[in-house]
């Protein structure tokens, strides 16, 4: 078994398929880590759920559009905040309107983050000062802190340890590289799939990265999401 950690794949499903082809992932063997933000963006929210359902050993991590998108489903509410931030695309993937319950539940038992060894996998950040059981999924689903700490150090070419694990595993906060980069103990996953970057997956082990093409030219003729600070 391998296991392998995704960035935010927002509905890219052409991108999806492209990673997991290109790495040769076992979808009956290999461990699948995904840091959250499978919904909102690209049109096929629905297909990438249908097909992270088929991987018998996955881990899913919730992320904040994921959050947004489960409360849709369960209320049919939908913020204009939420639309105007790739909501509407999650909404048309479910022509018709009708959300399978397995979606529902793959969304609702998501966890807020993952351990593996002493490598800590989440979708957005945590707060290095206080123990993880202290800290709430608002830390776990939208802090930018480390994700921008993990930054400034790249761009300093520091060595300093941001956190007390071996590694951290992060999506949310697109970084301008065509790869995910490691930065001060800190690995950044989300190499811009939401709109105009690439989807990227990682062999957790050998740190072997496999990349989609630019998500755009998969989708020619759609726009994906607008870049926010959410």
């Amino acid at each position: 078994m391998k296991t392998f950690v995704i960035g935010d794949i927002h509905g890219a499903y052409r991108a999806l398929r492209q990673c997991m082809d290109r790495s040769g992932f076992d979808y009956k063997n290999d461990h699948l880590i995904c840091l959250g933000d499978v919904c909102d963006g690209w049109p096929e929210t629905k297909e990438s759920i249908d097909d992270l359902l088929k991987i018998k050993n996955l881990t899913y991590l919730l992320g904040n559009h994921d959050f947004w998108a489960l409360q849709w489903m369960l209320t049919d509410e939908a913020g204009n905040d939420w639309k105007n931030q790739g909501g509407i695309a999650t909404i048309e993937s479910y022509s018709g309107g009708h959300i399978p319950q397995n979606h529902i539940n793959f969304l609702q038992e998501a966890l807020p983050y993952y351990m593996k060894d002493n490598s800590l996998f989440v979708h957005a950040g945590i707060d290095p000062e206080y123990p993880l059981e202290q800290q709430d999924l608002t830390t776990f689903l939208w802090d930018r802190s480390l994700a921008q700490k993990a930054l400034k150090c790249y761009s300093k070419n520091s060595n300093s340890k941001l956190s007390p694990f071996d590694a951290v595993f992060i999506g949310h906060t697109p970084i301008p590289f065509p790869k995910p980069i490691h930065s001060c103990g800190v690995w950044l996953m989300d190499t811009g799939a939401g709109w105009s970057g690439v989807l990227s997956l990682m062999d957790v082990d050998t740190k072997e990265t496999f990349t989609s093409d630019a998500v755009p030219d998969l989708y020619p003729g759609i726009k994906g999401r607008t870049p926010s600070k959410s």
